[in-house]
């Protein structure tokens, strides 16, 4: 099957869990907004017209006839199609929860630079956007990471990845958490880094696999910028 993944150009956003999914499995798909009029065929599938279940925002990706949205649901369904879960049900459930708690983390970090709205500019809630970053990165950023780390401690297997001995497409998405840390809180996440060397191990063979490097080396991965959901402020970064 070739896929279509829905997400808005010129940002990595919730669409880059999905695509590093599809990268890394090497599967066939299309970057809609990227080709001709694809925004516009985005807006389409949103407005309900052409979708008896129209997703609510991307990303959604389209599989055949089926419309599926929200980036867990999506990589719940890509998981055993691409071999990124487990094989019974108890791991699958498992890698899906992880998911749930990396899209926690992520709603977090957003929230960080749009504490008071997202329809408001970040300069609009400076005073409050300084406020949320400081609990974020003292209490929040150490307790998600400490989890992971607890969680890469106890899995089975040397070198193990987050399910086990096999890569599955929550580690693809802590490494993109990872990332997205380093680049918006350099500092923050520097003073972390000894504490959850597991964590980080994940980040650095999720980088080395060769898709993804391939990946990662092609003009397919956008950079992290201030439009997407991990922002350089240095004045967040405490």
């Amino acid at each position: 099957m070739r896929y279509e993944l829905y997400y808005w150009d010129g940002i990595q956003g919730r669409g880059e869990f999905v695509r590093l999914a599809l990268e890394d499995a090497g599967a066939a798909y299309d970057d809609i907004a990227r080709g001709r009029g694809g925004e516009r065929a985005i807006v389409a599938l949103l407005d309900g017209r052409h979708a008896a279940r129209p997703p609510f925002a991307p990303p959604f990706l389209k599989a055949g006839r089926e419309i599926i949205g929200q980036t867990a649901n999506i990589l719940l369904y890509l998981g055993p199609r691409l071999r990124l879960v487990p094989s019974n049900d108890a791991g699958r459930r498992w890698v899906h929860q992880l998911q749930l708690t990396l899209a926690d983390l992520v709603a977090e970090a957003h929230d960080t630079h749009h504490p008071v709205a997202s329809s408001l500019y970040y300069e609009d809630q400076r005073r409050e956007a300084k406020r949320a970053a400081k609990y974020f990165v003292a209490e929040r950023i150490p307790k998600f990471l400490a989890y992971f780390e607890r969680v890469l401690e106890r899995a089975p297997g040397r070198n193990p990845w987050l399910a086990g001995a096999r890569i599955s497409y929550a580690d693809l998405s802590l490494f993109q958490v990872v990332e997205g840390l380093e680049y918006a809180f350099p500092k923050a996440t520097a003073r972390l880094a000894r504490r959850h060397r597991r964590v980080l191990g994940v980040r650095d063979r999720v980088r080395d696999r060769p898709r993804i490097a391939a990946y990662l080396a092609s003009p397919r991965r956008l950079s992290f910028n201030e439009q997407g959901i991990f922002r350089r402020y240095p004045a967040l970064d405490l």
